[in-house]
């Protein structure tokens, strides 16, 4: 099958730009929506979380306190790669047998953190990047969530830069002016992408 994976900085509109291809038709697989599941009460991940860092990162109810895990991963490194040796081979696994019951002419697998895992390189045929300023990431991003301007910029800080991740893209959707400019700029993206399809069909 062919892929787009989808990546951007955090508050770019990675979320909105996957709606709209999905809005489309297109199959579409949220890795951070996997994490999520990996790290529900019964996720498969849990537990080694639990055994890896400290109890401040678990609620009294047995549930995982994201707030205070996200706070220690993006101030230590270290802590970092172990969260991401948890939890990357086991959305790998997933991201892979979701693919294989796809019946469409491409999917889309969002993949915010891909120019630094460095870990799906061999299942993409492109890499759109959405792109916007680094000002208007960090506004955005303290507009949806409870994170303070320090909490967005230590995020930021954490990835890789605007710079690096456009080296990467095959194509890159601007994401700085209105929805529908977005929209159309998808839908174009989209009929290139369903030829491109086609085109390896055998």
């Amino acid at each position: 099958m062919f892929t787009v994976g989808l990546t951007g900085g955090i508050g770019s509109g990675k979320s909105t730009v996957a709606d709209l291809f999905a809005a489309l038709g297109v199959p579409v697989i949220d890795t951070d929506l996997i994490a999520r599941q990996l790290t529900a009460p019964d996720g498969e991940a849990l537990q080694e979380i639990r055994d890896t860092f400290p109890d401040v990162v678990m609620r009294a109810d047995g549930t995982l306190d994201r707030a205070a895990l996200r706070r220690i991963v993006f101030s230590d490194v270290a802590a970092r790669k172990k969260l991401e040796a948890i939890l990357h081979p086991r959305i790998r696994q997933e991201v892979e047998q979701r693919l294989k019951r796809f019946h469409a002419p491409y999917a889309m697998i969002v993949i915010p953190l891909l120019v630094e895992t460095n870990g799906y390189q061999d299942l993409l045929n492109r890499v759109l990047v959405v792109d916007c300023t680094e000002a208007q990431q960090i506004e955005r991003t303290m507009a949806r969530s409870k994170l303070s301007r320090e909490e967005v910029v230590a995020i930021l800080e954490a990835q890789v830069s605007r710079e690096q991740r456009l080296a990467v893209a095959n194509d890159v959707l601007t994401n700085m002016a209105t929805l529908e400019t977005l929209r159309t700029e998808v839908s174009i993206l989209h009929q290139r992408y369903l030829h491109s399809a086609v085109m390896r069909l055998p």
